[in-house]
């Protein structure tokens, strides 16, 4: 069994390495690597490793996979992408016209060429994009479990043409550009090139009469809005997955997905750690001396009385079970570890004062 290489590693990037250092990356192993700019005889070993570092930019290019990368590793992209999906997307045409290789409409058609598989029809239905967007909720509806309501502005299959883009009683004519290929063919110096139809956009055939309604795209922009459920135990940058509610497909292509990715407030008490909530509060000097009882807050919004044992120093952190957030998987809770801070008023009354000054000349401390 052949173990894939890792993608960072393919580029030659670190994992904390930005967008543009990514993109940079993978324009100049582009140019050492395309099959065009190697001799015949390194062309097969060039295929491979063009593919290979096409592989990793489609994925490290593109922020949700490369979340769910870095998050699972090559089983989390595997299981989730079809090579088409994997490369679907990808902004390759605009890196390959600066480095003089074309590129107009989607790269992955190029791909398929370079990589063997053949070109494929687009002249069939085709799945939308996803999309992705980002929802805010307070810690306390990350405990509890919420609904919000999100308006999404995207493509829908358009209602007139079916999403033909044609005219209804018309029916679409085949590209003279490309007599029905879907790409042409040009050269450039000793180098031969195809690159995608710009005129059909890869499928090998047009509208003649657009659809009134869609203008021939065959979608139309829609504000929808869409009711999501969070349930309880979210963490921040949870992904939440909305069947059929990204954009619409081509040629009656089932829409895409809606990832929604949870962003939770800062809580003005409570830092989460995992399931686990910490957090702050002041403890009476002469409870700490003689130990007592004190209120806690809860994430809950109630307070509860925590036991102080006799002689407890400062940032002394206590642990309350199960009085933290639930699981997002499982049925159990996280913990609440509470750290103490030794109050020292600021202002004492005479009585007070006398007090404490007792106090110190019973330790010999003459104050």
């Amino acid at each position: 069994m052949t173990v894939k290489r890792d993608y960072y590693e393919i580029l030659g990037v670190s994992k904390n390495a930005s967008a543009k250092e990514i993109e940079e990356a993978y324009r100049r192993l582009a140019v050492q690597y395309h099959p065009d700019r190697v001799p015949a005889e390194k062309k097969d070993e060039a295929r491979e490793k063009f593919k290979e570092i096409s592989e990793a930019y489609a994925v490290l290019s593109d922020p949700k996979k490369k979340r769910e990368y870095d998050t699972y590793g090559h089983a989390g992209i595997d299981s989730h992408y079809s090579q088409e999906d994997l490369f679907s997307g990808t902004d390759f045409g605009s890196i390959f016209r600066d480095i003089g290789f074309g590129g107009s409409g989607s790269f992955f058609e190029d791909l398929f060429d370079i990589f063997g598989g053949g070109r494929r029809d687009r002249s069939g239905p085709r799945r939308g994009a996803d999309i992705e967007v980002s929802v805010k909720i307070s810690l306390e509806e990350a405990y509890r479990g919420t609904e919000k309501e999100l308006s999404i502005y995207h493509t829908i299959t358009c209602n007139v043409c079916k999403g033909s883009g044609a005219k209804p009683g018309t029916s679409k004519k085949v590209c003279t550009k490309c007599n029905g290929q879907g790409y042409v063919g040009y050269s450039r110096g000793f180098f031969s090139f195809t690159e995608v139809c710009p005129r059909c956009k890869g499928k090998g055939k047009v509208v003649d009469i657009p659809c009134e309604k869609c203008f021939g795209s065959g979608k139309i922009k829609e504000q929808t809005k869409i009711s999501i459920k969070i349930p309880p135990g979210v963490d921040n940058g949870t992904t939440i997955r909305i069947k059929g509610k990204g954009e619409a497909g081509d040629e009656g292509g089932s829409s895409g997905d809606l990832y929604v990715v949870v962003k939770i407030e800062q809580h003005p008490i409570f830092v989460r750690q995992g399931d686990d909530l910490v957090c702050r509060t002041e403890l009476p000097y002469p409870i700490a001396v003689l130990g007592g009882e004190i209120e806690v807050p809860t994430i809950e919004g109630t307070k509860i009385k925590m036991s102080i044992p006799a002689g407890t120093k400062a940032n002394k952190v206590f642990r309350l079970k199960n009085k933290g957030m639930p699981n997002l998987h499982t049925s159990r809770r996280g913990d609440m570890y509470v750290e103490v801070i030794i109050h020292v008023p600021e202002r004492l009354n005479d009585k007070q004062k006398n007090i404490l000054r007792e106090y110190a000349k019973s330790l010999g401390i003459n104050i």
